[in-house]
């Protein structure tokens, strides 16, 4: 499986959605292709997008399944299952294998389109790797961990409450099939984005006592692999917890004080596999990281 997941990489398109030009380039060691389409044409296609009964039947799911619907209109709901259809048609239209969308442009004053932070969602839990902002480490990191363990990552930003000396994490989006696409999926709540204060996005409720893994593969010349394992301890509620609306706090186990801890974006997914991280890196000659 190590060896298969190194070579579906080097095989792998992963579209970029961001800028305003069209350009593909490869990515050093790991190979795999970034393809790059302007942002106007996720747009241009979010406008054209009808709400068809496809549409409908989504939205109606989000609605469903959530356990509390706390500022989204029905209009949000609706226009939140549309930006994931139009994400289904880029990925098909580029034949790609995994997205990554510079989001936060399209959120301002004027709208353009509302957060894609549901269609994240859906496309995680379905196994398809979604990397927000068009950032690219994260990205290949959703890729591998998704290939090599078949689970689904929340890419986060870093924060650290150092009054507990856990570690914080929370972003607008997350997977609710955290244990993978045929297990239980999380309970989730529905928001408004956080920064934009508008649209519909999820609060996925993360189970306490959970083991983690959190992952970041560094590409260049010379790669490295930030490798860290712990367990979840909470999700703090919002307010007084500032953040994103998917958030937790969490054990480190390589590290005796959490703002020790390194990078950005890290991926955090189920279980700990620290270990066969660590073992896929040694067989690539990927360098460690803690």
């Amino acid at each position: 499986n190590m060896i298969a997941t190194a070579r579906w990489m080097r095989e792998a398109r992963l579209l970029n959605i961001q800028g305003t030009a069209a350009a593909s380039k490869t990515v050093p060691s790991l190979g795999t292709e970034v393809r790059s389409i302007p942002h106007a044409r996720f747009v241009e296609e979010f406008r054209r997008q009808e709400a068809d009964s496809a549409v409908r039947s989504l939205a109606a799911t989000y609605r469903k399944r959530a356990r509390k619907v706390d500022g989204p209109t029905a209009a949000d709901i609706l226009e939140a299952a549309k930006a994931y259809a139009v994400l289904k048609q880029l990925l098909a239209a580029e034949e790609a294998d995994a997205l990554t969308m510079e989001c936060l442009t399209g959120l301002r004053i004027p709208h353009q389109h509302p957060p894609p932070c549901m269609g994240f969602m859906s496309l995680r839990d379905e196994g398809i790797a979604a990397g927000c902002q068009a950032v690219l480490n994260p990205a290949l990191t959703l890729m591998l961990i998704q290939r090599l363990f078949d689970k689904p990552g929340f890419q986060q930003n870093a924060a650290m409450n150092t009054a507990k000396n856990l570690y914080f994490g929370s972003h607008c989006t997350a997977p609710s099939k955290m244990r993978g696409r045929s297990a239980a999926p999380e309970h989730y709540t529905l928001h408004h984005h956080a920064e934009a204060g508008w649209g519909c996005v999820p609060r996925v409720l993360f189970t306490p006592g959970q083991e983690v893994t959190m992952a970041l593969y560094q590409c260049g010349q010379e790669p490295q692999m930030l490798v860290y394992s712990g367990r979840i301890v909470d999700c703090p509620p919002i307010p007084p917890t500032g953040g994103c609306r998917s958030n937790l706090q969490m054990t480190i186990n390589e590290v005796s004080d959490v703002c020790d801890v390194k990078g950005m974006h890290q991926i955090i997914f189920y279980g700990n596999h620290a270990a066969e991280l660590r073992a896929f890196c040694q067989l690539h000659g990927i360098p460690v990281v803690t």
